[in-house]
């Protein structure tokens, strides 16, 4: 066992010593692998910072809360069908049905207005004379205090009288502040929401933007929340309306099928037939998500192995050359004593050892341009995973061993005496 692993240090020294004779070779042919590593190792940095963003965000709404719409939720890769429009909306009292099931906490009712029957912007006016039509307008109840949806900042949530009287109150997101607002407190202050004066009563905390968001329709802050029957003041005979259920403590998977049997029930879904709405959950969500990320993973991990390819194929060919520059040196120590299989093990270590440096170069410049994507992209995690370092490193690794294989076979099958011919 010592004498094997003598004979492993002393070929990789053997090894080392080539490759570091011959610097500017090395560098050129591990090329490919080190773009191949780079690419491999940033894919997955990508794709994780991207699934954890996302695992933020849709976690913003609680682990029990549960989406009701009437057409499909989540991540959709075409618009909804014929089906799913001609579906009846959700109504508020599917959501105080809801409300009354045991394993459920709270139900919340989410009429959005943006948009008024003509398919135009309501618009939003302020005292300082700027116009918004892209400005996320909600009808709610009070109950919205009980989410975790919205956290309050400054002033109160409305309150069930002002619910019950139609009243033109309105709870705003930090992006509507940071428009009408920037220089002094909106508490008190007016909107003008459609025509209609609508008093400030409390300011909503600065939701984290998936990827670092974006202005108007694409930022959640920039939202206004009011009591439902004022919305429809704004909008009468309104019905895109969401509802947010939160399922009691440990309660989530028998608050699914409450919710599920309940809506069947009212929406006289008649047995054997599919839902004609829509039922998702936090985990639901992220899980198709992280389905749709693997995916595009995989395929773009096809794609940066033909820089691994093209990169081996380098490794082979410079062993190649190398053998045959070598051929005496294989001669003399193969005169002296050196089996096949150290022969090979030779030039496997210095192909290994080639990818191996490769990989370490990769790794580093991966890590170097994943800081700089945080630097640019604040709000995407892209840090590389320890799981993709040992990756990078094994797999250039393996292009080593495994293209390494040929020029190190053809070494050993070497004739020793035409070996010490050879000029």
């Amino acid at each position: 066992m010592a004498l094997l692993g003598n004979t492993f240090i002393e070929n990789f020294r053997m090894a080392f010593g080539t490759l570091r004779a011959n610097k500017l070779r090395s560098f050129l042919t591990i090329f490919g692998v080190i773009i191949g590593v780079i690419t491999v190792m940033l894919i997955s940095s990508i794709i994780s910072g991207i699934n954890v963003a996302v695992e933020r965000e849709v976690e913003q709404f609680g682990t029990r809360s549960i989406f009701l719409y009437k057409t499909d939720i989540g991540i959709r890769t075409s618009n909804p069908t014929r089906e799913e429009r001609m579906r009846k909306p959700l109504t508020i009292e599917d959501a105080d049905a809801i409300r009354n099931l045991p394993s459920i906490e709270v139900s919340i009712p989410f009429l959005d207005i943006s948009n008024n029957f003509f398919g135009q912007k309501i618009l939003v006016t302020g005292k300082n004379g700027k116009t918004s039509s892209a400005i996320q307008l909600s009808g709610t109840l009070p109950d919205i205090e009980r989410s975790t949806t919205e956290t309050l900042i400054e002033g109160r949530w409305f309150t069930q009288n002002e619910s019950d009287n139609k009243a033109d109150v309105c709870l705003i997101g930090s992006s509507v502040v940071e428009n009408y607002f920037p220089y002094s407190s909106p508490i008190g202050q007016t909107l003008e929401i459609g025509g209609r004066e609508f008093r400030v009563i409390g300011t909503l905390e600065k939701k984290e933007q998936l990827f670092g968001g974006g202005g108007g329709n694409n930022d959640q802050s920039n939202t206004v929340y009011m009591p439902i029957g004022s919305a429809l003041r704004l909008k009468p005979y309104a019905d895109d309306l969401f509802i947010l259920a939160v399922a009691r403590e440990k309660m989530l998977e028998k608050a699914k099928d409450d919710v599920q049997d309940l809506l069947r029930i009212r929406r006289q879904v008649k047995f054997g037939q599919p839902n004609n709405f829509s039922m998702s959950t936090a985990a639901s969500i992220i899980e198709q998500f992280q389905s749709i990320t693997a995916g595009v993973a995989f395929a773009m991990v096809g794609i940066s192995s033909i820089g691994l390819m093209i990169g081996g194929i380098g490794v082979m060919n410079i062993m190649l050359v190398s053998v045959t520059e070598r051929t005496k040196e294989i001669g003399i120590r193969k005169a002296i004593g050196a089996t096949k299989g150290s022969i090979v093990l030779q030039f496997l270590l210095e192909a290994m050892t080639l990818t191996f440096f490769g990989g370490i170069i990769g790794v580093t410049l991966a890590v170097g341009i994943s800081n700089l994507v945080m630097l640019l992209i604040p709000s995407l995690p892209a840090s590389i995973p320890l799981w993709a370092v040992i990756l990078g490193l094994t797999v250039s690794v393996g292009v080593g061993l495994i293209f390494g294989v040929l020029p190190a076979r053809k070494a050993a099958k070497l004739d020793p005496i035409e070996c010490l011919r050879y000029e």
